[in-house]
């Protein structure tokens, strides 16, 4: 099948429906939950705002838009590498210099729910998914790869999503050598469905937050907030994350969809 034949498939399945767009992102507004950092490091982003223009009145008597407060990482959103001071030198790390053929790529769903509903803080590890990769197959260069953990069914409440107490935030992640095995597979990038890409002790870890510190060590993504992995198979699905192209930005909410068969 040529490259053209390809695309028509494709269209083909979209407009008949066995082409499905799983949306994997949750609402963005007001009552969002956001990440809180130690007051000693620096202020928390600011509550997402959505301020009125006008809608069909004395100030617009046509139209309806809003002007929007927020900060790059709220909600589902996308980390570009020179969100961390590994990646900070990358010419192409900003969501205004990435190659845009990053952000449509196949998506591996690795199934941990079951875990992460018992125990909280638990950790995938890079033997964890090797025992995925011996069920479902090899995770390849490009492609994403995806912790399921159905964190996304707190989100609603953002006392639950960052399930924090005295001793800090407790929800699931990756482990330090999870994100090495990934990165020296060359995944493109790792997602999750908690406030952020690493675990919620990740601080403590050596290096400190290893999603963070590697991922963008090696000039790769990251995904956070995102919702509906249940509906998307350990493999087959396409992911589309596509970043605002905010000159210099560090990252960026997104519409993440997935292309899936119907």
């Amino acid at each position: 099948m040529t490259p053209t034949e390809t695309l028509a498939t494709l269209a083909t399945g979209l407009l008949d429906g066995t082409v499905k767009i799983v949306d994997c992102t949750a609402p963005l507004g007001p009552d969002t939950p956001l990440l809180k950092l130690p007051p000693e490091l620096a202020d928390d982003t600011p509550k997402i705002e959505i301020h009125k223009i006008s809608e069909y009145g004395d100030r617009g008597p046509f139209w309806a838009w809003n002007w929007l407060k927020l900060g790059e990482h709220s909600g589902t959103h996308y980390d570009a590498p020179h969100h961390w001071i590994t990646g900070k030198d990358y010419p192409d790390g900003s969501t205004d210099t990435i190659d845009p053929q990053n952000f449509v790529a196949p998506a591996n769903v690795i199934d941990c729910s079951a875990e992460a509903a018992e125990n909280p803080d638990f950790l995938l590890t890079a033997d964890g998914v090797k025992a995925w990769e011996a069920e479902h197959g090899e995770i390849k260069e490009g492609e994403w790869v995806l912790m399921r953990t159905d964190w996304d069914q707190y989100n609603g409440s953002e006392e639950a999503f960052l399930n924090a107490d005295e001793t800090g935030p407790h929800t699931p992640g990756p482990s330090v050598d999870c994100i090495e095995y990934l990165m020296s597979k060359k995944a493109l990038g790792w997602g999750t469905q908690c406030i952020g890409t690493d675990a919620g002790a990740a601080g403590g870890f050596e290096p400190p937050f290893p999603a963070h510190n590697l991922l963008h060590l090696n000039n790769r993504y990251g995904l956070a907030s995102l919702t509906n992995l249940d509906k998307l198979p350990p493999k087959g699905a396409i992911l589309i994350t596509a970043p605002l192209k905010i000159v210099k930005g560090t990252g960026s909410p997104i519409r993440a969809l997935a292309l899936v068969a119907g």
